[in-house]
């Protein structure tokens, strides 16, 4: 028995539908309805929870504190603000502090200071302007390994070693002995140490923290400044472990120079962590160790945690691996797509043994637990929602769901919780979901930090105890406001989800209260609410987001399909996938009267422009009925669409993300999805090749005898011209042979197989898509859920080969001619093709590549099929063979077609 340890991040992966381009983003597959940017320690915002960076980046770097901007601050006695100091320090030209220096300030923040701020600070002036003389220097000398093929850089980037080193040592020792103030000193050996760091002169830079740095006994920002410049070169001498610590010590003690301090690190040593914790010798270096080997082996924190809390419970690199440890689980929990998972052309639908896949014994053997990996994995997702309408008994409509599913059973949502929140540990799974909620809990009755309340609030969210969840919301008492927002939103979360059926007096309260959630207007980069929108990866998923997920499965599971396809496409998104029940369902939307507030603000504003909306249906309506053979009520749809200005399409400025993509507009000449249809459709193919055009691929019939078949026709002109031939067909003379056999060809050239098969699903050419698609879902849609992922999942009803069929049948046999039935049969047997993709597809090996004998069952079903194929398959190819081999027609055909010669010669 073979067994598969998954990892919560894996079962994720298995239940989440990223983005199926290859610059997919995981950071960009969940909803992030818990911020982790609101712990108050800013300074630890790089190590929040990230697949996509080394580091978490979704935050502003101006919200991590620099404390040498700070010590600065103090040092001018406050006389400037923290942006202003910023600019001092950093930003401010070495040519406006000499102006100062002189006399003559011309800056304008040095003018609003006066003359009196130089005298009054001049050794930190003095130290500034030499700080800015050396910093375009300060980086260290780049040696290029000579079989380096890498860049490069340039040759006039400067370094250190641009200095002439002798005359920079003595100009800053002689600063270091002429200052006074002990910080200002202690900043000069901050420069001495860099200094020989960056001329690679480590050891004299070890020599010049002990004479400069140290000395001074201040463990303000310069010292973990020179202690991080120690520490990189004891990294050049191979002192790997005490710089190991040095940079830990920074990494500590400093705020802004955490994410490069980690870094050093781990580039120092490669057991850096486990080190660290044997050098620890008081509790906050301990605790630090474990925040950092929490961090680096994120497989299950909570042990780790269980130290660091009973250490200090209060510390902020706790509430840092609560956040990340939580938006772990929600990775899992709330991912922002899911697959159909009935569908047995989708991958993660494997049945347990593929050798009999119509086999209902093997149904039964399934069903008492004997399943393979995918079998789990669909289980595992289908308990997730704890099933789905197409669960549902053959026949049962969806509107009569009973109100015990609906009420007793209020977690059929896309609220996506999954029973398991496994780590797996040792082999045997821990529930990670509970242990947290537990520890959680725990601190949350010690802390006196909000934090934790929230994060158990959220647990509980996760666990789908709503009720219990708002009661802990509303008894925080805080005055955060990053927790105040939190909290709002869970707030309405819990509402939401926990409401087991959207009703009118529903939807008013969603107005009421929580319009801002559904109404949108334009991102705002810091915007928590309503979906920001990244240039390169599109919508970033969010609250508001999540929200009508819920809605729109909510509506799903009620039956009201087209108000579950509204909340998440556009109207003309029908055009990709024309099924006629969810068409029908969102064009009763549409005529709904008296429709709520949220429906006609939230829904109905994505009934975008279509042109004529009614025309619009009736098209769909009508391709449908032709595709049935119901010439009659095709043409009665076609007479009401007559306003239908085409297709809605978008011309793509392919070159130029600058300029607009604007709608379409088809010439006069341009078939745009109901005018100017050639004639052809009712001919027969030369040769099958949908890329050249119609005059090259196929050939006329004689038309003669139908003088009122246009050469070209719209679709009203073309149901009426079927419904003549329809008439004629019913004779029993050869004219209705000739009818029947002009019928039979449009349905076939019209079908998935034939040259026009766009005509009739919305589309406005025959280019390869997913309409094109031989579906093998058991139910009547692949769709299950919700729409979201409408766009991504191809589906319209499948073709009736036998309708062509049973046309040329009688076209047959009322035809003397023995060429044109040569040529019937050749038609009514590639209509029979088309019974067999359908049938194909309907039973696929479903072959687990593990298993090892692979190749040998696959071939096995190869040769079953194969063998289904020529029983029962191959009817007409077989008349064509034994009764019209010597024919014309069948000479011609198998120089045409190479199927049919291979056929005819074995």
């Amino acid at each position: 028995m073979k067994k598969y340890i998954l990892s919560l991040a894996v079962l994720s992966f298995f239940y989440t539908k990223s983005d199926a381009c290859a610059w997919a983003d995981p950071d960009y597959d969940y909803f992030n309805l818990f911020t982790q940017t609101i712990i108050k320690d800013k300074s630890y915002l790089p190590f929040l929870h990230s697949y996509s960076t080394r580091f978490y980046t979704e935050f502003n770097y101006s919200q991590i504190p620099d404390e040498n901007i700070a010590s600065w601050k103090q040092f001018f006695n406050n006389q400037l603000i923290y942006a202003e100091t910023d600019y001092l320090v950093n930003k401010m030209n070495m040519n406006d502090l000499n102006d100062l220096k002189k006399g003559n300030p011309n800056n304008p923040l040095l003018k609003k200071l006066g003359t009196g701020f130089y005298s009054k600070y001049r050794e930190g002036i003095d130290y500034l302007i030499e700080a800015k003389y050396l910093e375009p220097y300060m980086r260290i000398n780049f040696v290029e390994n000579p079989d380096s093929f890498y860049y490069s850089r340039a040759k006039s980037d400067k370094n250190a070693t641009n200095l002439d080193y002798n005359k920079t040592i003595s100009a800053l020792t002689s600063l270091y002995n002429a200052a006074k103030n002990p910080e200002i000193k202690q900043r000069y050996g901050y420069q001495l140490v860099r200094f020989n760091h960056y001329t690679r002169n480590y050891d004299k830079a070890l020599q010049a923290f002990k004479t400069y740095v140290e000395p001074i006994r201040l463990k303000g920002a310069p010292y973990f400044m020179a202690l991080d410049q120690l520490a990189g070169a004891q990294r050049g001498l191979q002192m790997n472990s005490d710089a190991n610590w040095n940079f830990f010590q920074v990494f500590m003690n400093s705020k802004s120079r955490k994410e490069s301090a980690f870094v050093s690190m781990k580039l120092s040593d490669t057991a850096s962590f486990n080190n660290i914790m044997k050098r620890a010798g008081n509790n906050e270096e301990k605790n630090m160790a474990y925040f950092l080997l929490g961090y680096e082996d994120f497989a299950n924190p909570i042990p780790l945690m269980e130290k660091m809390y009973d250490i200090n419970l209060d510390s902020e690199i706790l509430k840092v691996m609560a956040a990340r440890s939580i938006n772990e689980l929600e990775r899992s929990y709330l991912p922002t797509y899911y697959y159909a998972s009935d569908d047995v052309n989708n991958p993660a639908v494997q049945k347990s043994n593929p050798d009999k896949p119509n086999d209902q014994t093997e149904v039964k053997e399934v069903k008492k637990e004997k399943l393979s990996f995918w079998d789990k994995i669909v289980r595992f997702f289908k308990n997730l929602f704890g099933g789905s309408k197409s669960d549902k008994k053959e026949g049962e409509k969806k509107s009569d769901q009973s109100d015990d599913e609906l009420l007793d059973n209020p977690n059929r949502i896309p609220f996506y919780t999954q029973n398991t929140g496994y780590y797996w540990s040792e082999n045997k799974p821990t529930d990670f979901l509970g242990d947290l909620a537990k520890f959680t809990e725990k601190t949350k009755e010690k802390s006196k930090d909000e934090f934790w309340q929230i994060a158990d609030a959220y647990l509980k969210f996760l666990s789908k105890d709503y009720e219990e969840s708002t009661e802990i919301l509303n008894d925080i008492k805080t005055n955060n406001p990053e927790y105040l927002e939190e909290i709002k939103r869970m707030k309405v979360l819990n509402d939401i989800v926990s409401q087991p059926k959207i009703t009118p007096e529903y939807e008013d309260h969603l107005m009421k209260n929580y319009a801002e959630y559904f109404i949108e207007r334009k991102p705002v980069a810091t915007d928590s609410i309503n979906s920001d929108y990244n240039n390169y990866y599109g919508p970033i998923p969010s609250t508001a987001s999540f929200l009508k997920d819920v809605l729109a499965n909510r509506y799903y599971l009620q039956g009201e399909d087209g108000k579950s396809f509204l909340m998440s496409n556009k109207l003309s998104d029908l055009q990709y996938n024309p099924n006629s029940s969810l068409v029908k369902s969102v064009e009763e939307f549409y005529k709904k009267p008296n429709k709520t507030r949220f429906e006609q603000q939230i829904i109905a504003k994505n009934m975008d422009d279509v042109g004529n909306i009614d025309a619009f249906f009736n098209v769909i309506y009508g391709d449908r009925a032709m595709r049935t053979g119901d010439f009659a009520k095709a043409k009665s749809y076609y007479e009401k669409a007559q306003g239908f200005v085409g297709i809605p399409r978008l011309n793509y400025d392919w070159v130029s993300s600058e300029k607009p993509n604007v709608p379409h507009q088809y010439a006069q000449d341009e078939y745009n999805g109901f005018r100017n249809i050639s004639n052809l459709v009712f001919g027969h193919n030369v040769w099958e090749s949908f890329e050249s055009s119609d005059t090259v691929s196929m050939e006329a019939e004689d038309y003669s005898p139908f003088p009122f078949i246009k050469p070209n026709m719209n679709k009203l002109e073309l149901a009426d011209t079927l419904i003549q031939l329809s008439k004629i067909a019913n004779g029993k003379d050869e004219k209705a042979a000739k009818a029947n056999q002009l019928i039979g060809n449009l349905l076939y050239n019209t079908s998935i197989l034939g040259y026009y098969r766009h005509l009739f699903v919305m589309d406005v050419d025959n280019t390869n898509g997913g309409k094109f698609d031989f579906w093998s879902t058991k139910n009547k849609t692949p769709y299950q859920y919700y729409y979201k992922n409408f766009l991504y999942t191809s589906y319209i009803e499948p073709d009736n080969f036998d309708l062509a069929i049973n046309y040329y049948k009688k076209a047959l046999q009322l035809n003397p001619n023995r060429e044109q039935k040569a040529r019937i049969l050749f038609q009514m047997a590639s209509a029979e093709q088309g019974k067999y993709y359908q049938y194909e597809a309907k039973n696929p090996a479903n072959i687990d590549y593990s298993d090892p004998k692979w190749s040998e069952k696959n071939q096995a079903h190869e040769k079953q099929m194969q063998d289904i194929k020529n029983q029962k398959f191959r009817t007409y190819f077989a008349l064509l063979k034994t009764q019209y081999a010597d024919t014309e027609t069948s000479k011609s055909l198998m120089g045409s077609c190479s199927y049919f010669d291979y056929f005819m010669k074995r």
